[in-house]
């Protein structure tokens, strides 16, 4: 332990370990494999930048967030790693210049998303390579019973043995004990120490608030707003047309604040997101992925307009909050109502394949409508009748997943590569996805509308923790009168 110390100080701008980034990194060290649950914001990434800098060999990191990918890579070469990733977000000439430096070895550390194995290219660059640690962030994707299931991570076990069974390192911010197992066998790894940081967050106050209709959630924001001055505010909203009216109500009252969503340009969303870092108490107004990889110590009021699908997305996000340990309030603005939008959500998110097909031949057969009218053209084409219908967009968004489109500089930023295979429709699998993914919404609406037990302990008990003593802080303990002295 006290080399792993040593080699901290002399390799990184860090005076000690945090959480349980020694304990991970001696399993690494002995050549063990090893399933670290660490929240975020408890520093994961040193666990793959430390053996790249001072051991030799590849570290080869797994991870399905192409949209940080880039930041990552950033901050490895900042600390002077030959870092790079390899997505569909660079051009093909970029991707092949990166795949002959991989296999010459000029590269310490690579980001990669599982699909990425589905090219032969790569596997050619990567085949001769030394792997000394293969590690598998976000690993609840793995697992169909985890709240983010990703077909072709299922697979990282078999891209495991193409690599000769390299030392396997996953990691997740949350899992239940029944998602850890999955994963573990899934790598086949069923002996692997699971190393826990904790998912104690003594210091969120969290609430459910019983409303109806948008107005009334207008109100509370505002109101929760003053109430919670200080430090910077988040509030998600699951659908862009919400964010929208919460955000012109917000602006109609002088109420400053910052906007994050798909639809916003790349630049609008990076200007956004650095006024948000930079900024000492900014008001964002954003969709679920906003957050990730942000890492603001000052966040004390975050609220939820809507409720999201898991309870597994929901402690995920609300840890976006009081990352310095001071209190924040964590607010929840349970509609009933919007538990069908999450169903209609989960249902749109997996579409027949024969939906699926039918997208793919339009961008094949209609190039120049789909690039002229982008994504309402298909709407209009494939359910003309429901121009909310957002199948289409999942439709898009799963073929680029498979490989059968690939990002292009087209005015329909995507090109064809070839047809989807009955393979990735089977390993899909989506009706059983779509089962699991409502069971996990029941969860959330079962903690959100209980009034009997501590909402802290109820989220702790879900991912299989054991704690007697309440919160004192959320709003059942409150009501109870079991408040912290």
């Amino acid at each position: 332990m006290s080399d792993l110390k040593k080699l901290l100080n002399a390799n990184f701008p860090f005076a000690s370990f945090r959480g349980e980034q020694e304990a991970v990194l001696s399993r690494v060290w002995a050549n063990q494999d090893v399933l670290a649950l660490m929240p975020t914001g408890m520093g994961k990434s040193l666990c793959f930048q430390f053996p790249a800098k001072v051991r030799d060999g590849l570290v080869l990191v797994i991870s399905p967030l192409i949209a940080l990918m880039q930041d990552q890579v950033q901050k490895a070469q900042e600390l002077k790693i030959s870092a790079t990733f390899l997505s569909s977000t660079i051009s093909r000439e970029e991707r092949e210049s990166r795949q002959e430096r991989i296999a010459r070895g000029d590269y310490q550390l690579i980001y990669v998303t599982p699909e990425r194995f589905r090219k032969p290219e790569f596997v050619a660059a990567i085949k001769n390579r030394r792997i000394q640690l293969l590690a598998v962030d976000e690993a609840h994707c793995i697992s169909q019973w985890g709240h983010d299931f990703r077909p072709d991570y299922s697979r990282v076990g078999e891209f495991r043995a193409l690599l000769g069974n390299p030392p396997t390192m996953a990691l997740t911010a949350t899992a239940t004990p029944e998602v850890q197992k999955d994963i573990l066998n899934k790598l086949s790894i069923p002996t692997a120490e699971t190393i826990s940081a904790g998912i104690e967050r003594p210091n969120l106050a969290l609430q459910v608030h019983d409303v109806y209709g948008i107005d009334e959630k207008i109100r509370n924001i505002i109101g929760l707003r003053h109430q919670t001055s200080g430090g910077a505010a988040i509030v998600y909203c699951s659908l862009i047309q919400t964010l929208k009216k919460v955000s012109s109500a917000l602006r109609q009252l002088g109420i400053e604040h910052l906007v994050y969503h798909g639809d916003l340009s790349p630049q609008d969303r990076k200007r956004n997101l650095r006024r948000f870092s930079t900024e000492e108490t900014p008001v964002m107004i954003a969709t679920p992925a906003f957050g990730l990889g942000i890492d603001k110590s000052n966040v004390r009021l975050l609220v939820h307009v809507e409720t999201p699908s898991s309870l597994e997305s929901y402690f995920q996000e609300v840890g976006r909050a009081g990352r310095d340990g001071e209190k924040s309030y964590c607010h929840l603005l349970y509609d009933q109502e919007d538990v069908s939008i999450q169903m209609e959500f989960l249902k749109w998110s997996h579409p027949e394949p024969d939906f699926i097909r039918k997208v793919y031949q339009l961008i094949e057969d209609k190039r120049s409508q789909v690039d002229q009218d982008g994504f309402d053209f298909l709407r209009e084409q494939m359910n003309f009748r429901n121009r909310r219908d957002f199948r289409s967009e999942a439709a898009v968004s799963i073929l680029e997943r498979w490989g059968c489109l690939e990002k292009s500089e087209d005015p329909f930023p995507y090109r064809c590569v070839h047809t989807p295979t009955d393979e990735q429709f089977a390993a899909e699998d989506g009706a059983t996805i779509l089962k699991t993914q409502n069971l996990k919404l029941l969860e959330m609406v079962r903690w959100a509308t209980q009034e009997q037990e501590c909402r802290m302990n109820r989220i702790y008990q879900y991912f299989g923790h054991s704690h007697e003593e309440p919160c004192g802080i959320c709003d059942i303990c409150q009501s109870r009168g079991e408040i912290l002295s």
